[in-house]
């Protein structure tokens, strides 16, 4: 279920530049996930590595946000 959680967040971020703006707002990968599920999707950061594939080591890293117009 969370794979289908990020990927809807994906499209629905896609598609709500206020979505989006909010989310890339967020000042780490634990932030961008709270602020994920103040917004109704339900999924860890745990869960986001693993169905986005990617793993942050740094903290201050942007790498989760969604950065395409």
């Amino acid at each position: 279920m969370s794979k289908q959680e990020v990927i809807r967040l994906f499209k629905n971020a896609q598609t709500n530049p206020n979505l989006r703006q909010v989310l890339n707002s967020a000042s780490n990968l634990e932030a961008f996930v709270q602020i994920a599920h103040q917004h109704g999707y339900n999924f860890t950061v745990e869960e986001w590595q693993k169905a986005t594939g990617l793993v942050i080591e740094d903290s201050e890293s942007k790498v989760y946000r969604n950065q395409s117009s």
